[in-house]
């Protein structure tokens, strides 16, 4: 997509320099200072809609920046009295490029303007340039034509985009559902019986002619500790249950994979990906795989005793790895959730892996590109 847009500028760009080169003589009391200026704004417009791909989010400054250019060329074109001397048809390009990426991802309001002001300015130019009697005006034809379908393309993408962020709402709702359920059954059962045989035990300590039990004391913490662990168990499942996307964390990669670790598995990041600032869509999918997968170890391999998040930079990606020994012999059953975090992982550009490893071991491995340092997930799905 990329190498099709610039070789459509390139072409533009010859076309319109044929065109300059057919010009005839300028008049105009202001020749000298625009024609140093002027023959130079096709090239800059073609590089500005170029850069929006770099700069996704000066989409509006882009966009506003060639719709100014145009219409200085089209006034400078009236004041020089040379119509041809300044072709359009850079101009047009790089507007409708800009108005299709505009349309998608702007708010409504200033998406309009910018598509108002730059199919204007695709309009009037050759009107203005070539005369409104002369064959090189019909050009507003197809230059209106093809604005209307850049904004239809913005338009329908936009479109896309909120389904898919619709779906991915909905995925994410029904994971919190599922997990909150399997947290619930698995960690909360265990929990009761802890709290149950504490407080056996510690009427049966009161009994003299009860066979000699631990120290009271030891009961006491194992009761709190597993009534404490209750109460984390319901906070969490709230925090599941709940559509307030706050609770993924945010920050630095190794803070991220070490709140999700928590006390469950020991983390290992690399250092030069240890301070590696996340955006919340990537911190919040790595989040919720790590953590995914560390309740499939709970659940599927309950006597793994080397349970390992790592986290490396190697060809450009980010990898995230949740490896885990203890994983019985046999065919593997259902409810590893494996379709929830490869859809997580898909949605960032990455992919994701699991499967079974030599010596009983369980590997989960999450790829994520990885872009230059100044902006490292440049290249995360942006479309137009």
């Amino acid at each position: 997509m990329f190498v099709a847009e610039v070789v459509v500028l390139l072409v533009a760009m010859a076309a319109d320099a044929v065109q300059a080169l057919r010009g005839d003589a300028p008049r105009g009391p202001l020749t000298p200072v625009l024609e140093t200026v002027l023959p130079s704004v096709g090239g800059a417009v073609a590089v500005l809609a170029v850069l929006r791909r770099r700069f996704p989010r000066r989409i509006e400054s882009l966009a506003g920046a060639v719709v100014g250019f145009s219409l200085l060329s089209t006034a400078g074109s009236a004041v020089t009295e040379r119509a041809s001397a300044h072709p359009v048809v850079t101009e047009v390009v790089a507007a409708v490029l800009l108005v299709a990426a505009g349309c998608r991802r702007l708010p409504p309001v200033r998406a309009a303007v910018l598509a108002v002001a730059a199919g204007a300015a695709v309009v009037l130019a050759p009107v203005v340039r070539h005369g409104p009697d002369g064959p090189a005006a019909l050009f507003a034809v197809a230059a209106a034509l093809t604005w209307g379908a850049a904004l239809a393309l913005g338009l329908i993408l936009r479109d896309a985009d909120a389904r898919h962020r619709r779906e991915l709402e909905r995925t994410r709702a029904d994971d919190r559902l599922r997990l909150a359920r399997e947290l619930h059954d698995l960690v909360a059962h265990h929990v009761t019986g802890i709290v149950v045989r504490t407080r056996a035990a510690r009427a049966l300590a009161g009994d003299p002619p009860a066979p000699a039990q631990d120290p009271l004391e030891v009961y006491g913490e194992i009761e709190e500790a597993a009534a404490e662990a209750l109460t984390a168990t319901r906070r969490l499942v709230g925090v599941l249950r709940s559509d307030d996307p706050s609770p993924a964390p945010g920050g630095a990669l190794g803070d991220v994979l070490r709140t999700a670790a928590g006390d469950r598995a020991s983390a290992h990041v690399a250092d030069d990906v240890e301070g590696l600032p996340l955006p919340p869509s990537v911190a919040g999918a790595l989040h919720r795989v790590v953590l995914e997968a560390l309740t499939n170890v709970r659940r599927h391999a309950p006597r793994a005793a080397d349970v390992r998040v790592a986290a490396r930079a190697e060809d450009g990606d980010l990898v995230v790895e949740v490896a885990n020994d203890g994983v019985p012999a046999g065919p593997r059953g259902g409810g590893y959730g494996l379709t929830g975090m490869a859809e997580r992982v898909a949605a960032l550009g990455g992919a994701l892996e699991a499967g079974p490893r030599p010596g009983g071991r369980w590997l989960v491995t999450a790829r994520v590109p990885l872009g230059p340092a100044d902006d490292p997930f440049d290249r995360l799905p942006r479309g137009i």
